[in-house]
């Protein structure tokens, strides 16, 4: 008799502790489904901000090639375009190092 209880009792661990190992697993495909959706924002926060850059790089390029009488505004322009940019890129940044 005390043999047939220990086995119900054994079945009863091994019963829960499957059922800890399903939920343990399935803790471990939610964790890595949400890394990857991270990653994809991530990504795609900073595929956001590539036109930004190139539109930089364009405007310093026509800073440069401008007269005298056209540098100050395009100077300003540029440098309200850096700020923002500089402020998108830190925001990124943020919520990277937040997660």
């Amino acid at each position: 008799m005390n043999t047939q209880v220990k086995t119900t009792k054994e079945i009863v661990q091994d019963k829960l502790e499957s059922r800890i190992k399903s939920a343990e697993a399935k803790l471990e495909t939610v964790k890595l489904k949400a890394e990857a959706a991270k990653a994809i924002m991530e990504i795609k926060a900073i595929a956001a901000l590539l036109p930004k850059q190139q539109a930089l790089r364009a405007k310093l390029e026509e800073m440069k090639a401008s007269g005298s009488d056209k540098r100050e505004q395009a100077k300003a322009d540029l440098e309200k375009r850096i700020a923002e940019f500089e402020k998108s890129v830190s925001e990124v940044e943020s919520k990277r190092k937040a997660s």
